[in-house]
């Protein structure tokens, strides 16, 4: 089981979308459980995101959100990507699709301070 606070769905759908997250996954039997955490993030390209968890198969999860950006037409995060390179820093960082559709449409960079309990923030963002 994985679980991933880089997700993260166009502000203004955040309930409807984790609605039929778990909805979805509760009639496919998958093991899938995400909620919203009340934390939105700032882009300069691609807009405001209402950020959530999710505990579970991240292949599932990667899915499933793709299949909902498609459906409610949203740009979605898919976070959960590690840099290859293994570097000790004081911070930790996770990377991150902006998708609309299963289209990825840019690239984002999250940091957060490796003790405590700090919110991700976006350090860099692309666009492709």
């Amino acid at each position: 089981m994985g679980d991933s606070e880089t997700f993260g769905i166009e502000k203004g759908h955040g309930q409807e979308v984790i609605a039929w997250l778990n909805e979805q996954a509760k009639s496919q039997k998958t093991k899938l459980e995400a909620r919203l955490y009340g934390y939105t993030v700032s882009t300069k390209n691609f807009g405001d995101f209402e950020m959530f968890s999710w505990v579970g198969d991240v292949q599932a999860a990667r899915k499933m959100i793709i299949k909902a950006s498609k459906r409610f037409k949203v740009k979605v995060i898919e976070g959960g990507y590690k840099p290859k390179e293994k570097v000790l820093s004081m911070k930790k960082f996770d990377f991150a699709k902006v998708k609309k559709s299963d289209k990825t449409i840019g690239q984002l960079k999250f940091v957060a301070p490796r003790f405590g309990n700090s919110q991700w923030e976006i350090e860099d963002e692309e666009r492709h």
